[in-house]
Protein backbone atom coordinates (compact mmCIF):
# COMPACT_ATOMS: atom_id res chain seq x y z
CA UNK A 1 0.00 0.00 0.00
CA UNK A 2 2.43 2.68 0.82
CA UNK A 3 4.57 1.81 -2.39
CA UNK A 4 1.21 2.50 -4.27
CA UNK A 5 1.02 5.62 -2.45
CA UNK A 6 4.27 6.82 -3.30
CA UNK A 7 3.75 6.36 -6.94
CA UNK A 8 0.29 8.10 -7.24
CA UNK A 9 2.25 10.85 -5.01
CA UNK A 10 5.23 11.38 -7.63
CA UNK A 11 2.79 11.15 -10.54
CA UNK A 12 0.26 13.77 -9.18
CA UNK A 13 2.66 16.33 -7.49
CA UNK A 14 5.56 17.80 -9.63
CA UNK A 15 8.74 17.12 -7.91
CA UNK A 16 11.39 19.15 -8.46
CA UNK A 17 14.04 16.71 -7.62
CA UNK A 18 13.00 14.45 -10.45
CA UNK A 19 11.69 16.45 -13.02
CA UNK A 20 13.67 20.09 -12.56
CA UNK A 21 12.17 23.29 -13.18
CA UNK A 22 8.91 23.07 -14.72
CA UNK A 23 7.92 21.78 -10.95
CA UNK A 24 8.65 24.79 -9.47
CA UNK A 25 6.17 26.55 -8.33
CA UNK A 26 6.78 30.22 -7.32
CA UNK A 27 5.00 32.27 -4.58
CA UNK A 28 3.41 31.09 -1.19
CA UNK A 29 -0.28 30.89 -1.76
CA UNK A 30 -0.36 27.03 -1.87
CA UNK A 31 1.20 26.44 1.72
CA UNK A 32 -0.74 29.03 2.98
CA UNK A 33 -3.97 27.61 2.17
CA UNK A 34 -2.53 24.09 3.39
CA UNK A 35 -1.10 24.94 6.26
CA UNK A 36 -4.26 27.14 7.33
CA UNK A 37 -6.46 24.05 6.43
CA UNK A 38 -4.48 21.86 8.46
CA UNK A 39 -4.47 24.39 11.66
CA UNK A 40 -1.76 26.14 11.45
CA UNK A 41 0.21 23.38 12.92
CA UNK A 42 3.23 25.33 13.08
CA UNK A 43 2.07 27.39 16.17
CA UNK A 44 1.89 24.12 18.34
CA UNK A 45 6.22 24.34 18.46
CA UNK A 46 9.03 26.35 18.13
CA UNK A 47 11.55 26.09 14.52
CA UNK A 48 15.07 26.81 13.79
CA UNK A 49 15.21 28.00 9.56
CA UNK A 50 18.11 26.66 8.13
CA UNK A 51 18.80 27.70 4.21
CA UNK A 52 22.13 27.95 2.07
CA UNK A 53 23.84 26.72 -1.37
CA UNK A 54 25.80 23.92 0.43
CA UNK A 55 26.47 22.54 4.00
CA UNK A 56 22.55 23.09 4.91
CA UNK A 57 21.64 19.35 5.17
CA UNK A 58 24.54 19.15 7.50
CA UNK A 59 23.81 21.94 9.87
CA UNK A 60 20.08 21.11 9.74
CA UNK A 61 21.16 17.62 10.97
CA UNK A 62 23.95 18.82 13.57
CA UNK A 63 21.53 20.73 14.99
CA UNK A 64 18.65 18.13 15.37
CA UNK A 65 21.12 15.81 17.09
CA UNK A 66 22.10 18.99 19.54
CA UNK A 67 18.89 19.68 20.65
CA UNK A 68 17.99 15.82 21.15
CA UNK A 69 21.01 15.63 23.32
CA UNK A 70 19.88 18.35 25.34
CA UNK A 71 16.24 16.47 25.74
CA UNK A 72 14.20 18.29 23.42
CA UNK A 73 11.35 16.53 21.43
CA UNK A 74 12.78 17.41 18.16
CA UNK A 75 11.30 17.25 14.82
CA UNK A 76 13.61 17.36 11.37
CA UNK A 77 12.64 18.10 7.90
CA UNK A 78 15.23 17.95 4.93
CA UNK A 79 15.34 16.80 1.34
CA UNK A 80 15.66 15.56 -1.01
CA UNK A 81 15.76 12.09 0.37
CA UNK A 82 18.42 9.08 -0.37
CA UNK A 83 16.60 6.00 -0.40
CA UNK A 84 13.18 6.62 1.24
CA UNK A 85 10.93 9.21 1.13
CA UNK A 86 10.51 9.43 4.33
CA UNK A 87 13.63 10.42 5.39
CA UNK A 88 12.69 14.05 4.90
CA UNK A 89 10.46 13.49 8.28
CA UNK A 90 12.20 12.72 11.17
CA UNK A 91 11.45 12.84 15.37
CA UNK A 92 14.00 12.24 17.17
CA UNK A 93 16.03 10.42 14.47
CA UNK A 94 12.80 7.89 13.37
CA UNK A 95 11.30 8.44 10.28
CA UNK A 96 8.05 8.95 9.65
CA UNK A 97 6.19 5.73 9.39
CA UNK A 98 4.59 4.39 6.14
CA UNK A 99 0.72 4.62 8.09
CA UNK A 100 1.48 8.05 8.92
CA UNK A 101 1.93 9.15 5.07
CA UNK A 102 -0.49 6.87 3.46
CA UNK A 103 -3.22 8.08 6.53
CA UNK A 104 -2.56 11.50 5.52
CA UNK A 105 -2.53 11.52 1.46
CA UNK A 106 -5.95 9.42 1.46
CA UNK A 107 -7.31 11.65 4.15
CA UNK A 108 -5.97 14.78 2.39
CA UNK A 109 -6.12 13.86 -1.22
CA UNK A 110 -9.19 15.58 -2.15
CA UNK A 111 -8.52 18.96 -0.45
CA UNK A 112 -4.74 19.09 -1.48
CA UNK A 113 -6.07 18.29 -5.30
CA UNK A 114 -8.05 21.44 -5.61
CA UNK A 115 -5.20 23.82 -5.72
CA UNK A 116 -2.69 20.95 -7.07
CA UNK A 117 0.59 21.72 -4.90
CA UNK A 118 3.64 20.73 -5.74
CA UNK A 119 5.44 17.54 -4.19
CA UNK A 120 7.33 19.43 -2.21
CA UNK A 121 4.37 21.83 -0.96
CA UNK A 122 2.42 18.62 0.00
CA UNK A 123 5.65 17.09 1.79
CA UNK A 124 5.72 20.52 4.00
CA UNK A 125 2.29 20.17 5.25
CA UNK A 126 2.84 16.55 5.64
CA UNK A 127 5.95 17.34 7.74
CA UNK A 128 4.39 20.16 9.92
CA UNK A 129 1.18 18.33 10.33
CA UNK A 130 2.84 15.02 11.46
CA UNK A 131 5.41 17.18 13.85
CA UNK A 132 2.42 18.75 15.96
CA UNK A 133 0.96 15.32 15.85
CA UNK A 134 3.60 13.84 17.60
CA UNK A 135 4.09 17.08 19.62
CA UNK A 136 7.48 18.10 19.23
CA UNK A 137 9.15 20.98 21.15
CA UNK A 138 11.47 22.19 18.39
CA UNK A 139 11.77 21.38 14.61
CA UNK A 140 14.86 21.86 12.24
CA UNK A 141 13.10 23.11 9.03
CA UNK A 142 15.92 22.94 6.16
CA UNK A 143 14.85 24.91 2.99
CA UNK A 144 14.50 23.57 -0.37
CA UNK A 145 15.10 25.96 -2.95
CA UNK A 146 16.26 29.46 -1.92
CA UNK A 147 14.72 30.94 0.85
CA UNK A 148 11.93 34.05 0.22
CA UNK A 149 9.93 31.89 -1.78
CA UNK A 150 10.16 28.36 -0.61
CA UNK A 151 7.39 26.62 1.02
CA UNK A 152 9.18 26.18 4.17
CA UNK A 153 8.78 30.11 4.74
CA UNK A 154 5.77 30.51 6.27
CA UNK A 155 7.35 29.80 9.73
CA UNK A 156 8.97 32.84 12.08
CA UNK A 157 11.79 30.52 13.57
CA UNK A 158 13.75 31.28 16.72
CA UNK A 159 16.79 31.56 14.80
CA UNK A 160 18.01 31.85 10.70
CA UNK A 161 20.63 30.41 9.75
CA UNK A 162 22.09 30.83 6.30
CA UNK A 163 25.29 28.32 5.48
CA UNK A 164 26.61 30.21 2.53
CA UNK A 165 25.92 31.12 -1.00
CA UNK A 166 27.21 29.29 -4.50
CA UNK A 167 26.28 29.55 -7.97
CA UNK A 168 23.15 27.32 -8.19
CA UNK A 169 19.73 26.75 -9.30
CA UNK A 170 20.30 30.37 -11.40
CA UNK A 171 17.33 29.73 -13.69
CA UNK A 172 15.48 30.46 -10.77
CA UNK A 173 17.09 31.84 -8.13
CA UNK A 174 19.58 34.27 -10.17
CA UNK A 175 22.75 34.64 -12.14
CA UNK A 176 24.74 36.11 -9.64
CA UNK A 177 25.77 35.55 -5.95
CA UNK A 178 23.98 38.87 -4.65
CA UNK A 179 21.01 37.73 -6.49
CA UNK A 180 21.12 34.37 -5.08
CA UNK A 181 21.84 35.84 -1.21
CA UNK A 182 19.01 38.00 -1.90
CA UNK A 183 16.71 34.89 -2.57
CA UNK A 184 18.37 33.63 0.78
CA UNK A 185 18.05 35.91 2.76
CA UNK A 186 14.25 35.99 2.15
CA UNK A 187 13.95 33.75 5.32
CA UNK A 188 15.22 36.55 7.55
CA UNK A 189 12.46 37.85 9.80
CA UNK A 190 11.63 40.66 11.78
CA UNK A 191 13.87 41.02 14.71
CA UNK A 192 14.86 37.16 14.26
CA UNK A 193 18.65 36.61 14.80
CA UNK A 194 20.02 34.77 11.72
CA UNK A 195 23.46 33.01 11.76
CA UNK A 196 25.69 33.86 9.04
CA UNK A 197 27.87 31.19 8.30
CA UNK A 198 30.55 32.16 5.46
CA UNK A 199 31.51 35.68 4.39
CA UNK A 200 31.78 35.91 1.02
CA UNK A 201 32.37 39.88 -0.44
CA UNK A 202 28.89 39.87 -2.69
CA UNK A 203 26.69 38.32 -0.56
CA UNK A 204 27.36 40.00 2.99
CA UNK A 205 26.33 43.13 2.09
CA UNK A 206 23.04 41.88 0.90
CA UNK A 207 22.85 39.97 4.21
CA UNK A 208 23.89 43.12 6.00
CA UNK A 209 21.33 45.24 4.80
CA UNK A 210 18.24 43.22 4.72
CA UNK A 211 19.01 42.00 8.71
CA UNK A 212 19.06 46.04 9.49
CA UNK A 213 16.03 46.90 7.53
CA UNK A 214 14.41 43.73 9.42
CA UNK A 215 16.18 44.82 12.53
CA UNK A 216 17.48 41.07 12.69
CA UNK A 217 20.72 40.87 14.80
CA UNK A 218 23.31 39.15 12.39
CA UNK A 219 25.50 36.28 14.41
CA UNK A 220 28.99 35.61 12.26
CA UNK A 221 31.51 33.16 12.35
CA UNK A 222 34.51 35.11 12.54
CA UNK A 223 35.11 34.11 15.95
CA UNK A 224 34.42 30.63 15.77
CA UNK A 225 37.62 28.34 15.64
CA UNK A 226 37.00 24.67 14.09
CA UNK A 227 40.88 23.21 14.32
CA UNK A 228 41.89 19.48 12.91
CA UNK A 229 43.84 17.87 14.79
CA UNK A 230 46.69 15.49 13.49
CA UNK A 231 45.08 13.71 11.03
CA UNK A 232 44.30 10.16 11.41
CA UNK A 233 43.54 7.68 8.66
CA UNK A 234 40.25 7.44 7.57
CA UNK A 235 39.96 3.87 9.26
CA UNK A 236 39.50 6.00 12.11
CA UNK A 237 35.99 6.88 10.96
CA UNK A 238 36.40 10.12 12.81
CA UNK A 239 37.98 13.41 12.58
CA UNK A 240 39.25 14.74 15.87
CA UNK A 241 38.71 18.63 16.19
CA UNK A 242 39.12 21.64 19.04
CA UNK A 243 36.39 24.08 18.90
CA UNK A 244 37.06 27.76 20.35
CA UNK A 245 35.22 30.78 20.73
CA UNK A 246 36.54 33.90 21.05
CA UNK A 247 40.23 32.41 21.69
CA UNK A 248 37.98 30.22 24.94
CA UNK A 249 38.02 26.68 24.43
CA UNK A 250 34.69 25.12 23.66
CA UNK A 251 35.25 21.40 22.89
CA UNK A 252 38.66 19.36 22.80
CA UNK A 253 39.62 16.57 20.74
CA UNK A 254 35.69 15.77 19.63
CA UNK A 255 35.32 12.92 17.86
CA UNK A 256 33.47 14.33 14.53
CA UNK A 257 31.98 11.26 12.39
CA UNK A 258 31.39 13.77 9.55
CA UNK A 259 34.54 13.09 7.64
CA UNK A 260 34.80 15.47 5.30
CA UNK A 261 37.61 18.37 5.27
CA UNK A 262 34.67 20.65 4.40
CA UNK A 263 32.52 19.81 7.31
CA UNK A 264 34.88 21.72 9.53
CA UNK A 265 33.04 24.89 7.80
CA UNK A 266 29.46 23.22 8.43
CA UNK A 267 30.87 22.51 12.20
CA UNK A 268 31.75 26.46 12.89
CA UNK A 269 28.48 27.62 11.51
CA UNK A 270 26.86 24.84 13.44
CA UNK A 271 28.81 26.10 16.70
CA UNK A 272 27.88 29.64 16.41
CA UNK A 273 24.13 28.84 15.41
CA UNK A 274 24.47 26.49 18.70
CA UNK A 275 26.34 29.32 21.23
CA UNK A 276 22.87 31.20 20.47
CA UNK A 277 20.61 28.86 21.09
CA UNK A 278 22.06 27.63 24.25
CA UNK A 279 21.67 30.86 26.22
CA UNK A 280 18.35 31.07 24.54
CA UNK A 281 17.15 27.85 25.54
CA UNK A 282 19.66 27.35 29.00
CA UNK A 283 21.18 24.76 27.17
CA UNK A 284 25.01 23.24 28.11
CA UNK A 285 27.35 23.90 25.77
CA UNK A 286 28.52 20.01 26.55
CA UNK A 287 25.47 19.17 24.31
CA UNK A 288 27.26 20.79 21.37
CA UNK A 289 29.96 18.66 22.02
CA UNK A 290 27.77 15.22 22.28
CA UNK A 291 25.88 16.69 19.36
CA UNK A 292 28.31 16.06 16.81
CA UNK A 293 29.88 13.51 18.47
CA UNK A 294 26.41 11.63 18.24
CA UNK A 295 25.22 12.86 14.81
CA UNK A 296 25.17 10.03 12.64
CA UNK A 297 23.73 7.97 15.86
CA UNK A 298 21.06 10.51 16.52
CA UNK A 299 20.00 11.17 13.53
CA UNK A 300 20.93 8.03 10.81
CA UNK A 301 22.86 10.96 8.53
CA UNK A 302 24.09 9.18 5.34
CA UNK A 303 25.43 10.34 1.95
CA UNK A 304 28.23 12.86 2.99
CA UNK A 305 31.82 11.11 2.46
CA UNK A 306 30.85 8.31 4.12
CA UNK A 307 32.77 5.23 4.27
CA UNK A 308 31.20 2.21 2.48
CA UNK A 309 33.98 -0.39 2.83
CA UNK A 310 37.45 -0.70 3.85
CA UNK A 311 39.62 -2.71 0.97
CA UNK A 312 39.43 -1.02 -1.61
CA UNK A 313 38.58 2.13 0.75
CA UNK A 314 35.20 3.07 -1.12
CA UNK A 315 33.41 6.39 -0.46
CA UNK A 316 30.14 7.98 -1.77
CA UNK A 317 29.38 12.26 -1.14
CA UNK A 318 26.61 14.13 -2.89
CA UNK A 319 28.16 17.26 -3.74
CA UNK A 320 26.72 18.20 -6.71
CA UNK A 321 27.77 21.67 -7.61
CA UNK A 322 30.93 23.71 -8.19
CA UNK A 323 31.46 24.22 -4.52
CA UNK A 324 31.41 20.94 -3.35
CA UNK A 325 34.15 20.03 -6.13
CA UNK A 326 36.44 22.32 -4.87
CA UNK A 327 36.30 20.88 -1.27
CA UNK A 328 35.73 16.99 -3.18
CA UNK A 329 38.62 17.84 -5.29
CA UNK A 330 41.32 19.03 -2.87
CA UNK A 331 40.64 16.05 -0.30
CA UNK A 332 40.82 13.55 -2.60
CA UNK A 333 44.21 14.88 -3.41
CA UNK A 334 45.31 14.87 -0.05
CA UNK A 335 44.54 11.54 0.38
CA UNK A 336 46.78 10.38 -2.22
CA UNK A 337 45.83 6.69 -2.91
CA UNK A 338 47.69 4.84 -5.68
CA UNK A 339 44.69 5.15 -8.29
CA UNK A 340 41.10 6.72 -8.08
CA UNK A 341 38.10 5.04 -9.48
CA UNK A 342 35.63 7.92 -9.64
CA UNK A 343 32.25 7.01 -10.25
CA UNK A 344 30.13 10.13 -11.49
CA UNK A 345 26.74 11.06 -12.76
CA UNK A 346 24.73 14.58 -12.90
CA UNK A 347 21.49 16.11 -13.02
CA UNK A 348 20.81 18.29 -16.61
CA UNK A 349 20.84 22.03 -14.90
CA UNK A 350 24.43 21.86 -13.32
CA UNK A 351 27.46 23.81 -14.75
CA UNK A 352 28.74 20.84 -15.43
CA UNK A 353 32.18 22.60 -17.76
CA UNK A 354 33.43 24.27 -14.73
CA UNK A 355 33.53 21.08 -12.51
CA UNK A 356 35.16 19.20 -14.63
CA UNK A 357 38.16 21.60 -15.21
CA UNK A 358 38.69 21.05 -11.68
CA UNK A 359 38.72 17.16 -11.71
CA UNK A 360 41.83 15.34 -10.73
CA UNK A 361 42.93 13.84 -13.77
CA UNK A 362 46.49 12.07 -12.28
CA UNK A 363 46.26 8.50 -11.36
CA UNK A 364 42.37 8.68 -12.02
CA UNK A 365 39.45 6.78 -14.03
CA UNK A 366 36.08 8.23 -14.37
CA UNK A 367 32.99 5.98 -14.50
CA UNK A 368 30.05 7.59 -16.25
CA UNK A 369 26.90 6.88 -15.29
CA UNK A 370 23.14 8.09 -15.83
CA UNK A 371 20.78 7.92 -12.37
CA UNK A 372 17.08 6.68 -13.03
CA UNK A 373 15.26 10.06 -13.54
CA UNK A 374 14.34 12.48 -15.37
CA UNK A 375 16.46 14.96 -14.72
CA UNK A 376 19.56 13.05 -15.28
CA UNK A 377 21.98 14.18 -17.69
CA UNK A 378 22.64 11.88 -20.45
CA UNK A 379 25.76 9.51 -20.78
CA UNK A 380 26.63 10.08 -24.43
CA UNK A 381 26.28 14.38 -23.45
CA UNK A 382 28.62 13.67 -20.36
CA UNK A 383 30.93 11.43 -21.92
CA UNK A 384 31.22 14.19 -24.65
CA UNK A 385 31.67 16.78 -21.93
CA UNK A 386 34.36 14.76 -20.10
CA UNK A 387 36.01 13.80 -23.49
CA UNK A 388 36.65 17.73 -24.32
CA UNK A 389 37.63 17.94 -20.54
CA UNK A 390 40.50 15.39 -21.64
CA UNK A 391 39.65 13.47 -18.88
CA UNK A 392 40.16 9.31 -18.76
CA UNK A 393 36.62 8.22 -19.04
CA UNK A 394 34.91 4.73 -19.41
CA UNK A 395 31.09 4.69 -20.04
CA UNK A 396 29.25 2.77 -18.33
CA UNK A 397 25.19 2.48 -17.49
CA UNK A 398 23.66 2.56 -14.56
CA UNK A 399 25.10 3.50 -11.48
CA UNK A 400 25.36 -0.50 -10.19
CA UNK A 401 26.53 -1.16 -13.12
CA UNK A 402 29.50 0.97 -13.04
CA UNK A 403 29.97 0.36 -8.93
CA UNK A 404 30.59 -3.33 -9.96
CA UNK A 405 32.92 -2.51 -12.73
CA UNK A 406 34.72 -0.34 -10.88
CA UNK A 407 34.93 -2.76 -8.16
CA UNK A 408 36.36 -5.40 -10.38
CA UNK A 409 38.92 -2.79 -11.30
CA UNK A 410 40.44 -1.85 -8.30
CA UNK A 411 43.41 -2.67 -6.24
CA UNK A 412 43.38 -2.92 -2.57
CA UNK A 413 45.84 0.32 -2.52
CA UNK A 414 42.71 2.25 -4.33
CA UNK A 415 40.01 4.78 -3.82
CA UNK A 416 36.40 4.40 -5.34
CA UNK A 417 34.41 7.77 -4.98
CA UNK A 418 30.86 7.73 -5.95
CA UNK A 419 29.51 11.23 -6.17
CA UNK A 420 27.91 14.35 -8.85
CA UNK A 421 24.05 13.85 -7.77
CA UNK A 422 22.38 13.34 -4.79
CA UNK A 423 20.29 10.34 -6.96
CA UNK A 424 23.71 8.78 -8.38
CA UNK A 425 24.55 8.20 -4.47
CA UNK A 426 21.33 7.26 -3.48
CA UNK A 427 20.47 4.71 -6.55
CA UNK A 428 24.03 3.12 -5.03
CA UNK A 429 23.17 2.82 -1.33
CA UNK A 430 19.75 1.49 -1.90
CA UNK A 431 21.01 -1.16 -3.76
CA UNK A 432 23.98 -2.15 -1.61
Amino acid sequence: MYQQILEEIYHCYPMYHKIGQKAYKEGMENIEYLVKIFGNPERNFKTVHVAGSNGKGSVSHLLASFFQEAGYRTGLFTSPHLIDFRERIKVNGNEISEEEVIDFFESHRTKMQEISPSFFEMTVALAFDYFRKKEVDIAIIEVGLGGRLDSTNFITPELSVITNISLEHTAMLGNSISEIAFEKAGIIKDGIPVVIGEYHEESFPVFSKIASEKRAPICTTKEINVNLLQNKKLETLYQPIDIYYKNNLIGENIHCPLLGTYQLKNISTFTRAALYLCKKFNISTKCIISGIEKVIQNVHFQGRWQILNQQPMTICDVGHNLACFQEITTQIQELNYAHTHFIIGFVNDKDIDSILYILPRQHTTYYICQADIERALNITQLHDLMKKAELDTITGSSVHDVYQLALKNAKPEDLIFISGSTFVVGELLKNM
